[in-house]
Parts: C-alpha cells; sequence; structure tokens
C-alpha cells in the first residue's frame, strides 16, 4: 500500500519524534525515534529493545503526531513491515538523511525540536560521525514498509 498523500504530506519533512511500537512473546514495547520518510518506508537507526524485537517480530506500528500549544495538530498512525539492515554504509548514508531535519544549521537547538546539532538521538543512537562503527556498536537501520495509514488533522 502506498501512503496516501495527505499522510505523507503531514509526516514527510515534520522534524518530529514518532513513536514506534514493537512486540514479542506478547510484550509490547514502545519507544521514541527519530525517523525519515521516504516512499512508503519509515527508516530509522536504533538498537537496544526496538532493535531486538524487530529483528524478532518485524510487525511494527508507529505514530507520529504535532501539537502546538498543548494542543495536537495532527496525527498519523503506520503500521507496517520492519526490515533490519546491518550495512554501515546504508547505516551511515541514512543518517545522513534522516538527522538532516532535525539538526538544523548550527549546535543551537532549534525551536521547532530542542535539538542542537550535537545531539545524541533515539536513547544515544549512532549520529553521522559515528555510524561507520554502528554494525560493532549493536545499532542498525531499521527500514519500515508501511501496510496501512490512518491520520487526521485537527482544527
Amino acid at each position: 500500500m502506498s501512503v496516501p498523500e495527505e499522510a505523507e504530506d503531514l509526516i514527510a519533512g515534520a522534524p518530529v519524534s514518532a513513536h514506534v511500537a514493537t512486540s514479542v512473546d506478547d510484550r509490547p514495547h514502545a519507544a521514541p525515534v527519530w525517523y525519515g520518510y521516504r516512499d512508503g518506508v519509515v527508516s530509522f537507526i536504533t538498537g537496544g529493545r526496538k532493535l531486538a524485537n524487530a529483528r524478532e517480530n518485524p510487525r511494527v506500528a508507529l505514530s507520529i503526531e504535532r501539537a502546538r500549544d498543548g494542543d495536537v495538530a495532527w496525527n498519523v498512525t503506520l503500521l507496517g513491515r520492519a526490515s533490519v539492515v546491518d550495512d554501515a554504509d546504508r547505516i551511515e548514508a541514512a543518517s545522513d538523511w534522516i538527522y538532516d531535519k532535525y539538526d538544523g544549521e548550527g549546535d543551537e537547538p532549534s525551536e521547532e525540536t530542542g535539538a542542537g546539532g550535537d545531539t545524541a538521538v533515539d536513547g544515544g543512537a549512532v549520529r553521522d560521525e559515528d555510524a561507520a562503527g554502528a554494525e560493532e556498536s549493536g545499532y542498525a537501520l531499521v527500514e519500515v514498509t508501511v501496510g496501512s495509514a490512518s491520520w487526521a488533522v485537527y482544527d
């Protein structure tokens, strides 16, 4: 399934985090990730429980929302199938385009994200400068092919 254009417009460039939900042995786990979106695929670099769960059970859910002044402006929920990529070159390339929307131009925190250029993401996940060592560090690229999408925009 392709993601409807209305939902793509909301999530493609939004510098917000997604919450990814995984489950193994009927034990759900939800955690925030910084993500990139291209052509029906949500990508993020992660390690720990999220990665272990995606390796064991590739069925995942993602929830992405934008809030302004405490009010939700929109939300998108995606269901899909995760593929884990351990190739260091692909991790480094993904790191470049995923984190770009969060890092901005400098090291000062941005108003939108509160993140600066040197801020670690995803619980200390790999960044551009150490993506080459991702395989040894226990991090991998996770690519979620979206199977279904729902969204709402609030006025």
